[in-house]
């Protein structure tokens, strides 16, 4: 007599998982190879691919940039591929089935502004609609990441509450300016 199949194996979960090497299997969920395919965008800078993977009123959050609508999502992407310099990126442990998913990355990146080497760990949330990303909310340490893009400054003011403001606002700041050398 064969053996019994674990329960798991024969009613597999709404949620699928993709271990670390993201090697999908033929039976992925569609919001998996969405995520996948949004991220194998990032790696190899191509905005354009990630922004076709949101919905015209898509929502972004993260402690840099604050909350962005539509466009302005788009156009961060567009802007942050443009300006990356020296920048890797990996991703893992994705999870995702009809509404909701998540991921783990790791940009590895130098900031321009000081051209201090930064490597961010993020986990990311994400709502789907229609096949498409309506929701993507990124979260990391700031302060752990200030303290790598800004060196001693970041690393005594970077806890302060009116030091994130300034940040969130220079970060606003150069996406407004990037807007406005498309014409937006």
């Amino acid at each position: 007599m064969p053996a019994a199949q674990p329960a798991r194996a024969l009613f597999p979960a709404a949620t699928q998982r993709v271990p670390a090497t993201h090697d999908t299997k033929s039976m992925s969920h569609p919001n998996i190879e969405l995520i996948e395919r949004f991220y194998t965008a990032f790696q190899q800078r191509d905005a354009e691919t990630m922004v076709a993977c949101y919905t015209n009123d898509v929502v972004f959050s993260d402690p840099a940039f604050g909350e962005l609508i539509g466009e302005e999502v788009h156009d961060m992407w567009r802007m942050l591929v443009k300006h990356a310099q020296d920048f890797s990126l990996t991703f893992s442990d994705i999870e995702a089935d009809d509404h909701n998913g998540r991921a783990q990355w790791v940009a590895r990146y130098r900031f321009s502004q000081t051209g201090r080497d930064v490597v961010n760990r993020i986990d990311a949330r994400f709502v789907f609609r229609d096949g498409l990303i309506v929701e993507h909310r990124d979260s990391f340490d700031l302060w752990l990441w200030m303290r790598q893009a800004m060196g001693i400054r970041g690393t005594l003011l970077g806890w302060s509450p009116f030091v994130r403001r300034l940040l969130r606002q220079q970060a606003r700041r150069g996406l407004l300016l990037y807007r406005g050398q498309l014409g937006r």
